[in-house]
């Protein structure tokens, strides 16, 4: 697994090639209203996994007790994914391995030489992708921070692309896996593609190839990976959230953090969607009309620098509120609608099957199956058949539709006659708070939070509680965590329309908070099935009866759908965990933890590498020679412009020193030249703010987008590309001496010109005025680049329509100019000058005579394209 992990960073590597720094960041401890949604992730991955292994089980009895056949299950330890969280022993032997990949990676990869890598492990608490902001944001608050960076983020998360809009950085990527659903496979018993655990029927797997070398192999290919410009995603919301008339200074920063901000009205990892704002539902554009709508009259823009101004929040909130019940309808007109159209499917391809399905000897087999066991097969023709027709006579009683054995007897899996509703429709789960019908808000307090809707303090501490999280996620991603402890203490969010009288909430938050430590932060979010990576006296809080805490740790819970269809989308109804319980519990069992368990439980910090040919390496030779204890400012002119502290580390990877392989299959390396140390990022005040604006001396990226990519109303009309460099330059039309000039050069009679008066295929060029170019063709275009679009292929009329050749009638004049063309030494030849006329873009082929091939004038087809390529050189 390791050995994936360095190959996958490698490909990720060579495809990006960063040229100053390389940050990795592995998630830490997170902030507590993170590890509310952790701990249910956790929950329902163990849940999941117990009720896939109970059916696995029960099917696999069923097939066997049947007589099918299941290869023998290999006898292997299974992974526990919840063990990727911070505190356990994988992720502490991750931290040691990828501290052995960089100094490999310095030592033997030229691509590594110059490279500032930064790894901040898991003991370094805080989410990654935050841990790399928070870096971003201390960077460029520095005065030697260039401001024209070039960023490049990896990461699946959606929340990245808000993240890298909250920086303000001109230039700034996030490259991903390109994601491809429905990937194929292979079923958990018989490790045959093409069906799941449940219809598996134990059949055994069939030949495929002669050598069986095709049986079951998908083909392989490396993951592909996407960028994601947020340049463009900028264009994009500057056109949109442009407004006109504003009675202040339009700003589009200010803009884009409003933006971010209405984001998460649609749903985060820290709080629940509105119930009426569904991001499938086109919530965010509902959220900008609205945004539009309404700014004229707030007097400013919602957020500044990740603080929120709650009296302008106020009146977005009610505006939506105000359309919620339409919304509600609309939703449950649109699901209707969606449950229709699927009936009349399945109507559709019900009537497209017969109605009746043959059994017995006449059962229809797939090709090559008729020898697989339980096959029925009539080794006498005749006498199958005479025998079943003397069963008919003699027992009337039966159906005519049965069928019979090879023996004359009815078979037990004969015809079955299809019902005539089919029962493949799957129930709707009961949905009680019912948001379409009147009465829905009452009802929905009652079924959601068990409280009466009359009860005004307590729909006001809910909306109280959701306001303190929209201000500390806005927070979080634009100055960093502003509270450790606080979280959303409710499993679902008020109506929108319950947002009154919120612009004299307070939004502040304690300071000075810290965070949990890792193995406190698995007790936290750990179901008891995941205990074995915790120390045995901790393990035992989460089973035992006795135990003071037993109540965080549910062996089984409910899940509320909350309106959709699936297990995955629901609510899981986890009780929340009492941070001070849970310490008073571990106090307790603190004295039983082992060194090597204390260490773990240990927060730690970043790590800064560099090799040989690194200004910095001999910096930090210096320093670990003079062994200072005090921590020392980075010189910014050795290492690309960063700043913070270095101190010493006491695991530090060092010149002339073995750096052992924690991988058993790699090798030590014995000849080390790389170096590690501590690194801190740049300190500031508590209350200090980041300015969330474009540095100055910061480049936007040259536009590039068209007007066709977000007029809307194009009418589907394709957009035509700017001539020449200087859009306002007038064009110039030729006089008639050029028109004179270009009827020497020009061969003409034909029709199939470049210049001619034959409109070229309709399905060729759609109106797009550029049009590809063959060899030695520069200077025409240079004589007509003046032309009116609208006349670019007529050509002057008056001169090509005096005299026309008909290649039926007579061979076409060969004038002085063809005459030379048409010599084999020439420097030009004939289709040179021709442009792509035939049927999709292919020059004219030349015919037996000598002469090009014109187009029939019959309203014939035009003839195919040569067959050795797209273009005919003959």
């Amino acid at each position: 697994m390791m050995v994936a992990i360095f190959e996958y960073i490698d490909r990720l590597f060579n495809i990006v090639r960063p040229r100053r720094l390389l940050y990795m960041a592995i998630d830490g401890v997170a902030p507590r209203a993170k590890m509310n949604q952790q701990r249910s992730r956790r929950f329902r991955a163990s849940k999941e996994g117990m009720e896939a292994a109970v059916e696995k089980q029960r099917v696999k009895e069923e097939i066997l007790a049947k007589g099918g056949f299941l290869p023998p299950e290999e006898i292997k330890e299974r992974f526990d994914s919840n063990c990727i969280t911070p505190g356990t022993e994988f992720m502490d032997n991750l931290a040691k391995c990828l501290r052995y990949y960089i100094a490999d990676r310095l030592n033997n990869d030229p691509g590594w030489k110059n490279l500032t890598v930064i790894l901040s492990d898991a003991s370094a608490p805080g989410e990654g992708e935050h841990k790399i902001m928070d870096y971003i944001r201390r960077q460029r608050a520095q005065p030697n921070h260039d401001p024209n960076t070039h960023h490049c983020l990896c990461g699946a998360d959606a929340d990245l692309i808000m993240l890298g809009l909250a920086t303000h950085e001109p230039n700034f990527t996030i490259i991903r896996e390109e994601f491809k659903p429905n990937k194929p496979k292979p079923c958990g018993l018989c490790n045959q593609f093409g069906h799941e655990v449940k219809d598996c029927e134990g059949l055994p797997r069939e030949k495929k190839g002669k050598h069986d070398e095709l049986a079951d192999s998908l083909p392989c290919a490396e993951g592909e990976f996407i960028f994601l410009r947020l340049s463009v995603l900028r264009e994009y919301l500057e056109r949109e959230l442009t407004m006109a008339s504003l009675p202040f200074t339009f700003d589009v920063e200010r803009s884009i953090d409003d933006w971010v901000f209405m984001c998460f009205f649609v749903g985060n990892d820290f709080l629940p969607h509105l119930p009426s704002l569904e991001i499938r539902e086109g919530a965010i554009d509902r959220l900008v009309n609205i945004y539009k709508n309404v700014v004229h009259k707030t007097g400013g823009y919602l957020t500044e620098s990740g603080y929120v101004n709650l009296q302008r929040v106020q009146m977005i909130m009610l505006a939506v509120g105000e359309v919620e019940d339409s919304i509600f309808k609309k939703r449950k007109d649109d699901e209707d609608s969606f449950r229709r159209r699927q009936k009349e499917k399945r109507k559709r391809m019900k009537r497209d099957q017969p109605s009746f399905s043959p059994g017995g000897i006449l059962t229809p087999h797939a090709l090559g199956s008729r020898n697989s066991p339980g096959s029925q097969v009539a080794h006498n023709p005749r006498q199958a058949a005479y025998e079943m027709r003397m069963q008919n006579n003699s027992s009337p009683s039966v159906s005519p539709n049965a069928s019979f054995t090879s023996d004359g007897s009815p078979s037990p899996r004969g015809g079955i006659k299809r019902k005539a509703e089919d029962s493949d429709s799957e129930p709707e789960p009961e949905d009680n708070v019912r948001l379409w019908e009147a009465g829905w808000k009452q009802r929905y307090y009652k079924n959601k939070f068990d409280v009466d809707a009359a009860d005004e303090k307590f729909r006001r501490k809910v909306v109280q509680s959701y306001v303190e999280g929209l201000c500390w996620v806005l927070r979080y991603y634009y100055q960093g965590c502003a509270s450790w402890k606080w979280y959303y203490p409710f499993h679902y969010a008020p109506f929108a329309s319950d947002f009154e009288g919120i612009a004299d909430m307070a939004s502040d938050f304690e300071k000075g908070t810290k965070p949990f430590k890792p193995l406190e932060q698995l007790m936290g979010v750990f179901p008891a099935a995941s205990g074995n990576f915790l120390p045995p006296s901790w393990r035992k809080l989460m089973s035992d009866p006795d135990s003071s805490i037993i109540d965080f740790y549910p062996e089984d819970f409910a899940v509320d759908l909350n309106g959709k269809k699936y297990a995955w989308q629901g609510v899981a109804l986890l009780p929340f965990v009492d941070e001070r319980r849970l310490r008073a519990a571990l106090e307790e069992v603190y004295p039983d933890l082992t060194p090597e368990e204390t260490r773990r439980n240990s927060l730690g910090g970043d790590v800064l590498f560099v090799g040989k040919h690194h200004p910095l390496h001999d910096f930090l030779l210096e320093l670990y020679k003079t062994g200072s204890s005090e921590s020392v400012d980075v010189p910014p002119e050795l290492c690309h412009g960063i700043q913070g502290k270095f101190s010493l580390d006491e695991e530090a990877i060092l010149p002339d020193q073995i750096v052992c392989s924690p991988v058993p299959m790699l090798r030590d390396l014995t000849q080390n030249a790389a170096i590690s140390i501590n690194f801190k990022d740049p300190q500031f005040a508590e209350d200090y703010i980041f300015k969330a604006i474009m540095l100055p001396g910061a480049r936007k990226p040259a536009p590039v987008l068209k007007p066709g990519d977000w007029e809307k109303s194009s009418n589907g009309r394709q957009w035509k590309p700017q001539l020449n460099f200087n859009r306002d330059r007038r064009p110039v039309h030729l006089d008639p001496a050029a028109f004179r000039a270009l009827g020497h050069v020009m061969p003409r009679g034909s029709g199939t010109g470049v210049y001619s008066n034959a409109a070229p295929p309709p399905a060729t060029y759609q109106g797009n005025l550029y049009r590809p170019l063959l060899r030695g063709q520069a200077q025409i275009p240079k004589l007509m680049s003046n032309m009116r679009p609208q006349d670019s292929w007529r050509g002057p009329p008056p001169l090509f329509q005096q005299q026309r050749f008909d290649r039926g009638v007579g061979a076409e004049p060969l004038l002085p100019w063809n005459r030379m063309l048409q010599t084999p030494n020439a420097a030009f030849q004939p289709n040179q000058y021709q442009m792509l006329a035939g049927p999709g873009g292919y020059a004219p082929r030349r015919d037996d005579r000598g002469g090009r091939q014109g187009y029939p004038r019959e309203g014939r087809k035009y003839p195919l394209p040569p067959p050795s390529g797209r273009y005919s050189w003959n």
